[in-house]
């Protein structure tokens, strides 16, 4: 496997998304006086991954860990950082509640049937972390509701709540002078619990947070910083189908056909017509 870094902006080295075991972006953002880490990887061999890689750049090793939301992929690498860690109040709720868990194969079976993760999550601990699963979550030591900020030395990051339907507690960084801004996966559907879904209205919503930043670098979780024209473009068909579903409700044919007309084709793409199943899912019964 290739691992992928870059530097993204002055104060901002990212180590990419790697998609095998769902390993999310880990970013370090590089002040005059501290490092802030945002996430911890999905397990400590991905944490020590981007370790090195900050060791081997010369750049000042994290001082403080910020986190996005519980999910696994995002938390489970904590235990190698060693560091003191800021999180939502929902995100601490969470992992407490995961933190007597063995994490054996019937206890991955049971918190699948339970709906606190996914078929998928299971599969991706098990292939991250073979047969001997000693995974140990520690508890966040700083719990905020709203936001809270880090003056780093000449750059400042705001950590902001926003929830949305992926995760309750998702929250977004911005990086302020950089004009970065870090979306976790806010912007996904909801993953655990039930069938994938999206609110049409939390996803307006979110967007509309999204682009008020006009941010230089937008960066998603598992997917490529992309400039903000490219984020727009990139969005655009999303945000069609979610007006559309808050015009038309339950009716997907006129949805579908929104969505033709919008994008002057006869045919709608696949990831469109999945998405338009998604925001379907979250519409309320009549």
């Amino acid at each position: 496997m290739t691992h992928h870094y870059q530097q993204l902006s002055p104060h901002v080295i990212i180590m990419h998304a790697e998609h095998e075991t769902d390993r999310p972006i880990l970013a370090a953002i590089a002040g005059e006086r501290r490092t802030l880490l945002m996430d911890a990887g999905n397990s400590p061999a991905h944490a020590e991954l981007f370790r090195r890689e900050l060791e081997w750049r010369g750049v000042r090793m994290p001082e403080i860990l910020a986190l996005t939301h519980w999910h696994w992929d995002h938390t489970f690498g904590m235990e190698a950082w060693n560091l003191p860690v800021v999180a939502h109040e929902e995100t601490g709720r969470v992992l407490s509640s995961l933190q007597e868990l063995d994490w054996s194969d019937s206890c991955l079976t049971n918190l699948v049937s339970d709906g606190i993760i996914s078929e998928d999550s299971a599969a991706d601990i098990r292939k991250e972390y073979g047969s001997r699963r000693d995974i140990r979550i520690n508890q966040p030591d700083i719990l905020f509701r709203d936001r809270i900020e880090f003056d780093l030395g000449g750059v400042v990051c705001e950590l902001v709540h926003v929830g949305g339907d992926h995760s309750a507690d998702s929250c977004i960084l911005h990086v302020r002078e950089d004009q970065v801004l870090f979306l976790g996966d806010a912007l996904g559907p909801s993953v655990y619990g039930g069938p994938r879904k999206y609110t049409s209205a939390a996803f307006l919503k979110l967007l509309s947070t999204a682009y008020g930043y006009n941010a230089r670098w937008y960066v998603e979780s598992h997917g490529i910083p992309m400039s903000g024209e490219e984020f727009r473009s990139d969005l655009a068909g999303w945000e069609k189908i979610a007006r559309a579903v808050e015009v038309f409700g339950h009716d997907r044919e006129r949805v579908v056909g929104e969505m033709k007309a919008f994008l002057q084709s006869d045919e709608l793409p696949k990831d469109l017509l999945q998405g338009i199943d998604y925001f379907m899912a979250a519409v309320e019964p009549l």
